[in-house]
């Protein structure tokens, strides 16, 4: 078909057809947006190789104070170790059984929530998200989540026809609102056949918040009543568990509370727990007390794998395998994460130090990647805070502060720019 001199094709002008371009997409597809972090690095990135001086908080991968990727070293010997072979094979869809065995053994030891255990490799905890999503909800039912969250909880239920919900995440002092939880949990009960309930914690993205003790009760108390009503499956979004204050199992007392009451899901990640983000070696782990049951889940999660992404990673799982299993790789990583924790909570101690003197208003931040300050409007103070050359990702009535990648140095300018972004933010209100 050739073009006219006007450039429109022959076929085009014979029978009357759109003088447009084409669409292949189909609608719906056309118009995605791209993803806000990622943007905003590249942009704060653009600016710093231009020789501008950038602190750029949004990107969430741990850093050195010298702006190197932070790596553990004994990761990489024992992807160094995996035979090429092997390395090379195709994996089991479902994953590499001593791998899984492995990842239920680091979550819960010997305990009783173990031997309840199904498993499934993915691809990162996002990846463990997607399946749990896409096989504990219909497609237009609702997710629960609290109002402060990862914008990819979004994503994936848009992505595969479900939709998000929220409750509001803090009371009026600053703690997790549990009655809030648990009005929005019944509420959704009384309108889906089922509830698929995810919660980040500890170290919560973009908060920084770890439920404790108490949240923990109220967290099992209202579960235990939905459940009344209808089936609830409880994800829990582990990503950050060993960047925390506290012991990355302290949550699993409480989630033996629910074992029989609720269906309990864990999305774990090699990504944080190894700092090995590029090889997406995770896994979405479900307990529940029943075999048969057990065995269903299974079989779906593995159908979920073969739909998307066949096998993961085979390499990657099984340098991972040999991290959790051997004792001497493993008291290698284990040393390493520590110096990688503390590094962090050094960023940490001086944000809270500066911010709390400031009179900045943020969730009790105790370890984590991330910190929300609270503003009247998020965008307004990312926005100003970019003027001066600050970035931080906006989050509703608050702005993300990655300081996973921010060196105690940079922290007096980082709290200086976050008391301007709020002042100019009120100015506006």
């Amino acid at each position: 078909m050739l073009p006219r001199p006007d450039g429109r094709p022959a076929l085009c002008r014979r029978f009357g057809l759109h003088d447009t371009v084409k669409m292949h997409l189909i609608p719906e597809s056309a118009s995605r947006p791209g993803d806000p972090i990622y943007v905003l690095n590249a942009e704060a990135t653009r600016r710093a190789r231009a020789g501008e001086s950038i602190v750029n908080a949004t990107a969430g991968s741990l850093t050195e104070d010298d702006g190197r990727l932070a790596i553990m070293p004994t990761v990489f010997e024992a992807l160094a170790a995996v035979p090429p072979e092997r390395a090379a094979a195709y994996a089991p869809i479902a994953g590499e059984p001593p791998f899984l065995e492995a990842v239920v053994r680091d979550l819960f030891g010997s305990g009783p929530l173990a031997t309840r255990a199904v498993a499934a490799a993915t691809a990162g905890a996002t990846g463990a998200l997607h399946h749990a999503v896409v096989n504990f909800l219909e497609p237009g039912e609702a997710l629960l989540t609290t109002d402060y969250r990862w914008g990819p909880y979004d994503t994936i239920a848009h992505h595969t026809g479900r939709r998000v919900e929220t409750f509001r995440m803090f009371d009026a002092a600053g703690r997790f609102d549990g009655a809030a939880f648990e009005e929005a949990l019944l509420d959704v009960a009384a309108r889906q056949r089922r509830v698929l309930v995810l919660l980040n914690t500890p170290c919560h993205n973009p908060t920084g918040y770890s439920l404790d003790d108490e949240d923990w009760q109220a967290v099992v108390r209202a579960v235990g009543r939905a459940a009344e009503l209808v089936p609830v499956s409880l994800a829990i979004d582990l990503a950050y568990a060993h960047f925390g204050a506290s012991d990355p199992r302290h949550w699993v007392p409480h989630a033996e509370a629910l074992a029989g009451v609720a269906l309990l899901l864990v999305a774990w990640t090699a990504s944080k727990t190894f700092a090995l983000y590029g090889a997406r070696v995770g896994a979405l782990v479900a307990v529940h007390p029943d075999a048969d049951e057990r065995e269903r889940i299974g079989r779906a999660l593995s159908y979920s794998c073969r739909a998307t992404w066949t096998n993961c990673n085979h390499a990657g799982m099984l340098a991972v395998t040999a991290l959790l299993e051997d004792e001497r790789l493993r008291a290698g990583a284990d040393r390493e994460r520590e110096r990688l924790r503390r590094l962090l909570g050094e960023r940490v101690a001086a944000f809270n130090a500066a911010a709390s003197h400031a009179g900045l208003r943020y969730p009790r931040y105790e370890g984590g990647f991330f910190v929300t300050v609270f503003t009247p409007d998020g965008e307004a103070t990312a926005r100003r805070m970019r003027e001066l050359g600050v970035y931080v990702v906006p989050a509703g009535r608050g702005v993300r502060v990655a300081l996973c990648s921010t060196p105690v140095a940079r922290v007096p300018r980082l709290i200086d720019a976050l008391i301007e972004g709020v002042r100019a933010a009120g100015s506006s209100a």
